[in-house]
């Protein structure tokens, strides 16, 4: 009997062992599957376009690195984003975009809300702290407190901006030499909201100023552009809306569906954003709102300059994810909308493939050189129409 015991206590500590092998190993696996890099080398960029890509302000509106356990702080050998490659790429303003819930089985065209959640499954497999696995405002509030982390630990390489004046603190720093990243706080759907306003009162404290409606199935705000029936604004989803306009917040666009776009721009009159999308008539795809439903989004809030969409940097919104596919649907879209609506979407770490990370951000630069771009144009789509909508909208 002893013996028999001594066995069992040896395959439980072995199970153990297991268990804590397969945690630690599997999420990085799943991420190398989910977010690859498809280039094996480094895009070649002309001596023009490194002088000039050096002396950009580069902002992006969409990276859900906080969704995989990786520490931002060091450069990482998986995924996109992380703090030394921003540096790398000369990237100034990042948002970090918390993903609360996606559905099994997920695609651009119809996804029910009531499918097996995977991001319950990531967070536990992740060990993620007990309250996040049953609740997405804790999920949204815990991918706050990583960012937070990351800028407390990155020796000043970051910081998390809630307002104009850290916004124009950190322009400013940069302009005097310093490196360091804006990281501003994203949200991903506002299921997150799990239909409580006071819930929108916490993500603001936590440092969201980003809010995107939808994501990839409808929810208590209204319907998604991958939901059921293109379904509109709920009662609770244009109060919402109110809010993030009576607030210092952007409006994000991105995942809604085309009925919930078009109610949005009646009833605001703010610079609004689709955060990362392509451009249906460079690249059609059910992901990509039709032109003149983007020429709509963009002319909100046309005293303050009207609004922007980010450009993604995959292929299911671009056709083609190098640099050169990337540049053309920016000169198309700078043709369709204006140089003044289009700014960077990359979806970096966001379940998707890209040809290049942000260390090689360089390339996109040389590409739109190549593609007959001016630098004013590269300018304002490379950051400056976003700081923008930036100072329009934060407080």
């Amino acid at each position: 009997m002893r013996t028999l015991g001594k066995w069992l206590g040896r395959l439980l500590a072995l199970i153990v062992v297991l268990i804590g092998l397969f945690l630690a190993i599997a999420p990085g696996v799943l991420e190398r599957q989910r977010n690859p890099v498809t280039a094996s080398e480094p895009w070649p960029v002309s001596d023009a376009a490194a002088a000039l890509h050096a002396d950009l302000t580069i902002g992006d509106w969409h990276a859900d690195s906080l969704l995989w356990n990786r520490d931002l702080t060091q450069r990482g050998t998986r995924g996109h984003v992380d703090i030394p490659r921003l540096a790398e790429g000369n990237v100034a303003i990042q948002v970090f975009t918390a993903v609360t819930k996606s559905p099994a089985g997920q695609n651009y065209h119809a996804n029910s809300a009531d499918a097996r959640d995977n991001i319950t499954l990531l967070a536990i497999g992740q060990l993620w702290p007990i309250r996040t696995w049953g609740s997405l405002t804790e999920r949204a509030l815990y991918q706050a407190e990583r960012l937070h982390g990351y800028a407390d630990a990155s020796d000043g390489a970051m910081r998390v901006v809630t307002s104009r004046a850290e916004l124009d603190a950190v322009l400013e720093a940069r302009t005097n030499g310093e490196s360091v990243i804006a990281g501003i706080l994203g949200i991903e759907g506002g299921h997150a909201l799990e239909g409580e306003m006071a819930n929108l009162d916490r993500l603001e404290a936590a440092g969201y100023r980003v809010i995107g409606l939808q994501h990839f199935f409808d929810n208590a705000l209204g319907g998604s552009l991958h939901g059921i029936d293109d379904a509109g604004l709920t009662e609770f989803g244009r109060a919402v809306v109110a809010e993030i306009a009576a607030r210092g917040m952007v409006l994000d666009l991105a995942h809604s569906s085309e009925t919930v776009a078009r109610q949005v721009t009646a009833l605001t009159d703010i610079p609004l954003i689709v955060s990362h999308t392509g451009l249906r008539s460079a690249c059609d795809a059910h992901r990509n709102f039709p032109d003149d439903l983007m020429a709509q989004i963009v002319a909100n809030g046309a005293e303050q300059g009207g609004g922007v969409i980010g450009i993604g940097y995959w292929e299911d919104v671009t056709c083609d994810d190098s640099p050169d596919g990337v540049a053309r649907v920016i000169m198309a879209a700078i043709d369709v909308l204006g140089v003044e609506h289009v700014a960077l979407g990359s979806d970096y770490d966001g379940s998707v493939g890209v040809s290049f990370d942000a260390s090689d951000l360089a390339a996109l630069t040389d590409a739109l050189l190549r593609a007959g771009a001016s630098e004013a144009q590269i300018r304002a789509v490379m950051g400056e129409n976003m700081i923008r909508v930036l100072r329009a909208r934060l407080n």
